[in-house]
C-alpha cells in the first residue's frame, strides 16, 4: 500500500501541472470565467492530494487498516471530488449534460475530509 500510495501522489502531482497548464492556456479560450474558476480548483485540490500522499507514503508504515484507508479514502476522494469538477466544468465544451455529477463532488470531497480526519488521529494516538 505504501508504493500505492506514493504512486498516486506522484501521478496526481503531475497531472496537477498537466491539467493546469491546459486550463491556464487552452480552457482560457473557451470556458467561461465561472467553469474555468471551478476547473482550476479542482486542480489545486488534487495537487493538496498529491502531497497529502507523498507524506502519508513516506510518514505511514501501512500496517493497520486505518492506515490503509488514509490512503484509499485520499486516493478515491480525490478522484471523485476533482474528476466530477472537471467534467462539469466541461460539459458545455462537451456538449454533454453531466448535471449528475453534481452530487459526486461532495463524496469525494467527504471523503477527503475523513482521510485527513483519520491522519489526525493517526498524530494524536502516536505522539509523532
Amino acid at each position: 500500500m505504501k508504493t500505492v500510495t506514493l504512486v498516486f501522489g506522484a501521478v496526481y502531482g503531475m497531472l496537477s501541472v498537466i491539467l493546469g497548464a491546459f486550463g491556464a492556456h487552452a480552457l482560457k479560450k473557451i470556458l467561461s470565467v465561472e467553469r474555468l474558476e471551478s476547473f482550476e480548483t479542482g486542480v489545486r485540490y488534487q495537487m493538496y492530494a498529491a502531497f497529502f500522499l507523498l507524506i502519508i507514503g513516506y510518514i505511514l508504515k501501512f500496517e493497520t487498516s486505518s492506515e490503509k484507508w488514509t490512503s484509499i479514502m485520499m486516493i478515491a476522494g480525490t478522484l471523485l471530488f476533482s474528476g466530477s469538477i472537471y467534467f462539469l466544468s466541461l460539459q458545455d465544451y462537451l456538449g454533454a449534460n453531466l448535471k449528475f455529477l453534481g452530487p459526486i463532488t461532495p463524496l469525494g470531497g467527504l471523503l477527503m475530509i475523513l482521510s485527513w480526519g483519520m491522519l489526525i488521529l493517526y498524530f494524536a494516538k502516536n505522539r509523532i
